[in-house]
């Protein structure tokens, strides 16, 4: 094994897992063959010249370096021919049965066309695509225009609102009669927003109009990405071609040189996704949008006309939200928290850059009262785990380091008295590997943090060498869903070593480490490389960090994390390594989880998050929508009564003044938003409470054994 001291030289920094989703999923327009279409001309795609030897090139790549090894047989074949259709038609709700039964000639035909670099067969399954993507958007103008105002939106029929593991339709017929069905869906979504129907008319002809016309743009390079990102992705997730326009793109991202809202999106079906939040971001700070949440209108200025977006290629939405900083951007955005677009609502983001001061550690107290005892709990909020390189390379003195400014702002806190400290990763989604080596080594003596596993079976290890314990008091790390990568890291080192107790939800679950390779003018290939375990030999992958005391989340765990991904590389272990263990915190676990449990049956706070994840996983169990507009309407009003009664029972608890409906919610966080807080200043500040209280419990314990010992011991 491989010590820190031996990888100075190395630069690791682990790719935050939202970065690796802003350009993937492209929603792709296809052609296909003349003869199927009804209104429009289009003509076949065919391989460009040198995308067969881009293929070989990107297969040479996969086989030699991807972390995974993987056969190129039938077994891969198979998972490929799967992949490439939930990649074209991850609804099923193009391809028919007898197109499947058709195709499925070439389910184990695929390793033999990859080594050879024949891409006919690709092309073949792409045309087909497009033929039905074609006939149903032809189908739907046609709907639209002439039989909209006459569908029936009585009866009450059903419409699978998830369909990934549906049925394909039968045949065309089959096929036209679940087009139908989910334009109804999309005319009762429409009219529950307040629309007439006549608006809805020419919205939804305008819309699969312009989604025909993107039909016309997509080109062969577009196909090309879909079909090879089918291979990369059956190694897994996180592996990705960009071709040239979306490498592109990809790099402006990374370099954040385009102003916009702080929001990493990706490709869901014909919805726009939010996948993870930018932290200190706009988005972030709008305290309106949320990972999961589906974007589908999009408009300029306070305003401005929204523009419906659903069914538009992933880039040209994302140069539609971008703009000049200080500019508003206006969005029509569905609720991620339930299936089939019960929530809805518009909102206005002020376009800004992420300044780097924002997402820099910062520093709070909260104070809390036992009786007549006043107890300090120091917070520290940390966003990324940020360095700057060229500054470290410069020699600047004072260049930003996520370990630096912590290491200050616990010296502030020290001064000031405090009994506990709260490190606040909620939300953290990674960044330099070597500063969670280093945060970490401000809680230990020394020893290893991590361990980093190559694709050729070398495992390095990253240690702190300093033996200077910077603090050694009491200890917690809040965590949620969206802390991922460092944050893993650092959270699961400080848990192994027994130095600190783990609060809030479970992990992300990203222990993958990945690198881009240019491809000579072709874009470039997102390679994973590398695997992050744990000292103890877990890892974090798939299943992330699993906190010592859980607190609930609003976060559905199908929904977002890695263990959600398809493909995603399993949890596994390996030989832990030789470290000294602090006093552990497991012997107090039982007691503290007992009054932690007391504390918030009674907390107002904890009541309302209970009671909110309660009925957002009631809402998640429905699998089948009503097409019935009065159904609708009345499940609507229903659950918006139900949240409403959820936050008012919290006020009334909490002495503050009742809602009259959820509007008033929604100005209220907007005016919040004009204000300048503290960190505890927001809606789940509970949370941090909380988690001071169960150090406070701790502290109360360790001095009570610490008495019980000195009884024991004394002689007189």
């Amino acid at each position: 094994m491989k010590t820190s001291k031996q990888l100075k030289k190395r630069a690791f920094t682990a790719f935050t897992f939202g970065t690796l989703l802003i350009i993937s999923s492209y929603s792709l327009s296809l052609t296909t063959d003349s003869q199927h279409l009804k209104n429009s001309t289009f003509t076949p795609l065919y391989p460009q010249s040198q995308q067969p030897r881009i293929s070989l090139a990107i297969l040479s790549r996969l086989s030699q370096m991807h972390y995974n090894k993987v056969p190129v047989d039938d077994q891969l074949s198979s998972k490929m021919f799967d992949r490439y259709l939930a990649e074209l038609d991850a609804s099923r709700s193009y391809f028919t049965q007898e197109d499947i039964n058709e195709l499925s000639s070439y389910r184990h035909r695929f390793d033999e066309a990859l080594k050879a670099g024949n891409l006919r067969p690709a092309f073949l399954i792409f045309n087909r695509y497009h033929q039905r993507v074609t006939e149903r958007l032809n189908h739907l103008i046609y709907m639209a225009e002439k039989q909209l105002p006459n569908l029936d939106l009585k009866q009450d029929e059903r419409l699978t609102i998830n369909r990934e593991g549906a049925d394909w339709p039968k045949d065309s017929r089959m096929a036209e009669r679940l087009w139908d069905k989910q334009l109804k869906n999309s005319i009762i979504n429409l009219k529950t927003t307040g629309k007439e129907i006549n608006e809805i008319q020419t919205l939804l002809v305008k819309r699969y109009k312009n989604q025909l016309t993107r039909t016309l743009q997509t080109n062969s390079n577009d196909a090309f990405q879909v079909y090879v990102n089918a291979l990369t992705k059956t190694y897994d997730p996180h592996t990705q071609y960009f071709s040239p326009r979306s490498s592109e793109d990809f790099n402006i991202h990374m370099s954040l040189s385009l102003e916009g809202i702080g929001a990493v999106l990706q490709r869901e079906d014909e919805f726009t996704k939010v996948v993870r939040l930018v932290p200190a971001g706009p988005a972030d700070k709008s305290k309106q949008i949320f990972p999961a949440d589906k974007i589908v209108g999009v408009g300029q200025g306070v305003k401005g006309e929204l523009f419906d977006v659903v069914g538009w290629r992933l880039d040209d939405v994302v140069q539609l939200i971008r703009g000049p900083k200080k500019s508003t951007v206006r969005l029509d955005v569905i609720s991620g928290k339930t299936e089939g677009g019960s929530e809805r609502k518009i909102i206005n983001i002020t376009r800004n850059t992420v300044k780097l001061e924002e997402q820099a550690a910062q520093k709070d107290i909260i104070t809390i009262n036992r009786g007549d005892k006043e107890s300090k709990i120091g917070i520290i909020n940390l966003p990324t785990f940020y360095f700057d390189f060229k500054g470290a390379q410069s020699n600047q003195k004072d260049f930003k380091s996520s370990t630096r400014d912590v290491k200050r702002l616990i010296a502030e806190l020290k001064k000031d008295g405090i009994d506990g400290l709260v490190i606040d990763l909620r939300n953290n989604g990674g960044g330099s590997l070597q500063e969670a080596n280093t945060l970490t080594g401000l809680f230990i003596k020394d020893g290893p943090t991590v361990q980093i596993k190559s694709s050729n079976g070398s495992i390095d290890v990253l240690e702190d060498e300093d033996s200077e314990i910077f603090y050694d008091g009491p200890l917690a790390v809040v965590v949620n869903r969206m802390s991922a990568s460092a944050s893993e890291i650092f959270a699961g080192a400080i848990q192994d070593y027994g130095r600190g107790i783990i609060l809030g939800g479970q992990t992300f679950g990203k222990g993958t480490v990945q690198s881009l390779l240019p491809l000579h003018n072709h874009g470039q290939l997102k390679l994973t490389l590398a695997k992050f375990y744990r000292i103890s030999g877990e890892s974090n992958q798939n299943k992330g960090v699993i906190p010592d005391i859980t607190f609930p989340s609003i976060y559905n765990q199908e929904e977002i994390g890695e263990s959600a991904l398809p493909n995603a590389l399993p949890w596994d272990y390996i030989r832990s390594v030789d470290f000294a263990h602090w006093n552990s915190y497991d012997s107090y676990l039982p007691e503290l989880k007992k009054l932690h449990q007391l504390r918030i049956e009674k907390d107002p706070d904890f009541i309302y998050l209970n009671r909110q994840v309660e009925h957002y996983n009631s809402i998640r169990k429905m699998k089948t929508i009503s097409l019935s507009e009065k159904v609708r309407n009345r499940e609507k009003n229903e659950n918006e009564n139900k949240l409403l009664q959820i936050e008012n029972e919290r006020r009334e608890a909490k002495g503050l003044k009742a809602l009259a409906d959820l509007e008033e919610k929604q100005q209220e966080i907007t005016s919040e938003q004009e204000k300048e807080h503290r960190l505890t200043d927001n809606d789940d500040s509970f949370i941090l409470v909380e988690a001071g209280s169960i150090l406070l419990d701790f502290k109360d314990q360790l001095a009570a054994k610490t008495r019980v010992a000195k009884i024991l011991s004394y002689q007189p």
